[in-house]
């Protein structure tokens, strides 16, 4: 995790319940965390003492009544102090004043409610692009690109030149090789840095989802669209949109996806009036390219458009000379994490490490890494604290019936689900899968 604690931060909301909780998540992660519910108040504040960074509400029940105050504070507080950063705190009904606001110079913008680790990354990232230099810290963050090998040299080789390139980027590998690591990064590194990253997890949208939440609508396009919102490409507009798993997509929506491309323009639903866009794409699959070559499967013109240049991740199988270094790194963020400093691994559960194949990839290294270091009984882990998920254990139990993989893997989902008492998230976090990976394999198998 980014090391804060030199930091002071003011947050302004004038509901009671977000000053606890951001109180409560920061006393510990930064040197000082002021809570204010009154914006007018805070300006005082502004005014005689010097913050890194303020966490602002969106609506405030305030003497100034513009219909947007928090775009009223903002521009208050840029005129105060310059160099401090803004975070906007919105609900999901007010992203497109969200958006808005990036134009007119917040630095970012967080959506209630919130999840605690985004927002501390948020927070972190917000610091650099405002130029204040982050105090130097041998951890590095949980997402971090880790590796030493031949390999993913040649991968931090390429990032760094394609990243200043406007080139739309396609990423494969498996799951839980790191995609949205690399897209990410190549955002921080490109020119659009200081600009909207925007991720959209494509194989979670369903089809009557797909154009409102990318192109956006207006109000009365359908039966819930109660307001106008902007889409993903808007929200991205100047910045970098990651579409992830761009291979489970049907090929209706591919069209729609590539006439967008093509066009550099979109229509909101309900409307007939396109906006243009200005974007970096890049896009991420665990599908090899030889099967979305089929075009039964997925159009070439659309692979083509996203594909001007190429990124293949490695499985960890194929990258062993890391897992030594990827397991120091996981011990250094969970032994943090969980207040058990002075960790390290014996040389035999290393061993055991480096000869597990980790289909979950560095995924799965992760959780066996966090999962160890919070039953581990002393300071060195050891075989025994170093249990793979049932999902990983497939392989080594060749039974007759595992020839079938998809039985197979409906009967474990089944036991980790019974195993958690239905809970869905407990389940897919030591199966090594999202909730919503989990929720497309319960669709698939009629659980």
């Amino acid at each position: 995790m980014m090391n804060l604690k030199k930091h002071t931060i003011l947050v302004v909301d004038d509901d009671p319940d977000v000053l606890t909780a951001v109180r409560l998540l920061l006393k510990t992660e930064v040197k000082e965390v002021i809570p204010e519910k009154r914006p007018e108040q805070a300006l005082s504040f502004l005014a005689e003492h010097d913050v890194d960074l303020v966490l602002l509400d969106m609506n405030f029940n305030s003497a100034v009544n513009t219909g947007n105050e928090g775009l009223f504070y903002l521009k208050k507080i840029q005129a105060l102090r310059p160099s401090c950063a803004v975070i906007m705190i919105t609900a999901y009904a007010d992203i497109d004043l969200a958006v808005r606001s990036l134009k007119e110079g917040a630095t970012d913008f967080v959506i209630k409610p919130w999840n605690n680790q985004k927002l501390l990354e948020t927070i972190g990232n917000a610091l650099k692009q405002s130029g204040k230099k982050m105090p130097a810290d041998n951890v590095k963050p949980a997402n971090a690109i880790i590796g030493e090998s031949q390999v993913m040299q040649d991968i931090f080789r390429k990032i760094e030149k394609i990243a200043p390139t406007d080139a739309n980027i396609l990423i494969l590998g498996e799951n839980g090789t790191g995609k949205d690591l690399v897209a990410r990064s190549i955002h921080e590194l490109s020119l659009r840095a200081q600009k909207p990253y925007i991720k959209t997890d494509l194989g979670s949208l369903t089809e009557s989802l797909f154009e409102s939440e990318l192109f956006g609508h207006k109000k009365g396009a359908f039966t819930d669209a109660r307001e106008e919102r902007a889409g993903r490409f808007e929200a991205a507009n100047g910045g970098t949109l990651f579409l992830d798993e761009i291979g489970n997509i049907s090929l209706q929506q591919q069209a729609k996806l590539l006439t967008v491309l093509q066009n550099r323009q979109v229509i909101k639903l309900g409307s007939n009036t396109p906006a243009p866009i200005d974007i970096r794409l890049i896009c991420a699959t665990n599908v090899a390219m030889k099967e979305l070559a089929n075009e039964a499967r997925f159009r070439k013109d659309l692979i083509y458009r996203i594909n001007t240049v190429e990124i293949n991740i490695p499985p960890l199988r194929e990258r062993r000379d890391d897992i030594a270094l990827l397991a120091a790194h996981f011990i250094d963020i969970y032994a943090a994490k969980y207040f058990k400093s002075g960790m390290n691994i014996s040389k035999t559960a290393l061993a055991k490490l480096q000869q597990h194949p980790f289909p979950g990839n560095v995924r799965e290294l992760q959780y066996v890494i966090e999962r160890a270091i919070i039953m581990a009984d002393d300071n060195t882990l050891q075989e025994k604290d170093l249990v793979f998920s049932p999902m990983e254990l497939v392989s080594d139990r060749p039974t007759e019936e595992a020839h079938n993989l998809e039985v197979v893997e409906k009967n474990i989902i089944l036991k980790v689900i019974e195993k958690h008492n239905g809970n869905i998230t407990h389940a897919a976090k030591e199966l090594g899968l999202t909730r919503t990976a989990l929720y497309r394999r319960l669709n698939k198998y009629g659980i």
